[in-house]
């Protein structure tokens, strides 16, 4: 298996630290506000990498954090408390905005079909854990205090930019008007570990007390505390977006290696952003959708993992409502398909797969899904006995997490009334009654079915 690192640029060999076992990161949800298709498409990639190291015989630990505290609405330790502000657009408290919005995240990751990881684990609940990392890097050096927090001297740090491969005169954060900035902090790029419940925080309603005062966590100590807590100072996999390498990430990098002394994570995994209709997702642009306006418009929400799955991690998917389309008709003819194949039980049997040893070959290639599917599609067309290929789908289909199991083997149940008028239509059509056939046809598709005529005889799919 090979995989693209970011911190080499390269595709390299999959190498886990202790194999059999891989430790497997992957940044969760600030839960603020809804979870949108954006952020789907990051934790579809996260399942994908996820499965294909199960099949690969690998025992995946998966870890995966919930930020409800900390992270403030710039990134780089500026602004608002993300929570706390969406506790005041909603008119609740900060506990219940969190728990909602948490709530909403994993009901959008089990709509399509996304595994639960094997650690959730909530920023609020391991307070400890990082009050304790920040204690060493108080002892250690790594630090400095103001008025206003205690921050990470990032001209400690040697290794500082190895992610992003920025340099150190690179690294300015450049505050927006409206936003207050601690005057006292050395550089722009240094960040926060704690806050103090003083000035512009003085309100905030999450706040504990810590060696130096009372006050909360920075968002980027949070990953490094929980990450190292349920998988170690060092472990495999790291997962997020591209837009954290060269913030969050080179931060979680600087001070869990400054605690440690050991290098931090072995493969870091970025997946791209998710375009609507060319642009940004944004609220003011009204491109921004959740998983309920996909179910809204009539979707299946695993034709969105499906239309994720055209596309590499690596590069940018553009969504649109034609694309989506595209994928739940490509995903409705799989269905149909593989409903006159046997089911599982009868697909026992079967030859040596040239075609999953293949797709198999293609997602062990740096997750090449969108030719792993082109694969699958390939097997589907070929003259292989059915027997074969319903064995051969299922294998795939614990990678693809498509759900296709529900749909082998199984024809659709027709109500009896749909049945009476398809035999009424086709005794029509034997006695060249075709006006009468048509007017049938119609009556049919009104109940929600639809007729394709085929060689063997007529054929009854949901519309």
């Amino acid at each position: 298996m090979k995989i693209y690192n970011t911190l080499s640029r390269k595709i390299e060999d999959f190498i886990p630290l202790n194999p059999p076992k891989v430790g497997m990161y992957t940044c969760g949800q600030t839960v603020y506000d809804y979870t949108h298709i954006g952020h789907l498409r990051k934790y579809t990639g996260d399942d994908l990498l996820r499965r294909v190291l199960t099949t690969n015989g690998f025992d995946v630990q998966h870890v995966q954090n919930v930020t409800d505290v900390g992270h403030l609405t710039s990134d780089a330790d500026e602004g608002d408390d993300k929570l706390e502000k969406g506790a005041k657009d909603r008119g609740e408290t900060v506990w219940e905005v969190a728990r909602f919005f948490e709530e909403y995240h994993f009901k959008s990751l089990n709509e399509l079909n996304i595994l639960r990881p094997n650690v959730v684990c909530r920023a609020t609940e391991h307070i400890g854990e990082q009050i304790k990392l920040i204690e060493k890097l108080v002892k250690k050096g790594f630090t400095y205090q103001t008025e206003e927090a205690i921050y990470f001297d990032i001209s400690k740090f040697p290794g500082y930019g190895k992610l992003s491969g920025q340099k150190l005169e690179e690294q300015k954060t450049g505050a927006r008007k409206e936003v207050v900035v601690d005057p006292k902090k050395k550089q722009p790029a240094d960040f926060a570990l704690w806050f103090f419940t003083v000035g512009k925080f003085a309100g905030h309603t999450m706040r504990w007390p810590s060696p130096w005062g009372e006050g909360f966590p920075g968002w980027h100590i949070e990953c490094s505390a929980m990450s190292m807590e349920y998988l170690g100072d060092s472990f495999d996999i790291h997962t997020g977006g591209v837009d954290h390498i060269p913030v969050h990430h080179e931060n979680e990098i600087a001070q869990s290696e400054a605690v440690s002394g050991q290098p931090f994570v072995k493969y870091w995994v970025h997946h791209e952003f998710l375009l609507v209709e060319g642009e940004k997702m944004s609220k003011s642009k009204k491109n921004f959708y959740t998983i309920d306006d996909i179910k809204t418009k009539g979707f299946d929400p695993l034709a969105l993992r499906y239309l994720f799955l055209t596309a590499h991690y690596r590069d940018k998917l553009n969504f649109t409502w034609e694309s989506l389309e595209a994928s739940q008709n490509a995903l409705d003819r799989l269905r149909e398909i593989i409903r006159d194949w046997p089911s599982y039980a009868e697909a026992s049997a079967g030859e040596d797969d040239k075609y999953y040893q293949k797709f198999m070959d293609v997602v062990n290639n740096d997750l090449n899904i969108p030719q792993a599917l082109a694969v699958m599609w390939d097997m589907v067309k070929s003259d292989y006995p059915t027997n074969a290929k319903a064995k051969t789908i299922l294998k795939m289909d614990k990678i693809l997490g498509l759900d296709l199991e529900k749909y082998l083997g199984k024809p659709i149940e027709v109500p009896e009334e749909v049945m009476h008028l398809v035999r009424k239509r086709e005794q029509a059509r034997n006695t060249g009654e075709f006006s009468e056939a048509d007017k049938l046809r119609k009556q049919i598709k009104k109940l929600g079915y639809i007729i394709e005529d085929t060689p063997k005889g007529s054929k009854v799919k949901k519309d």
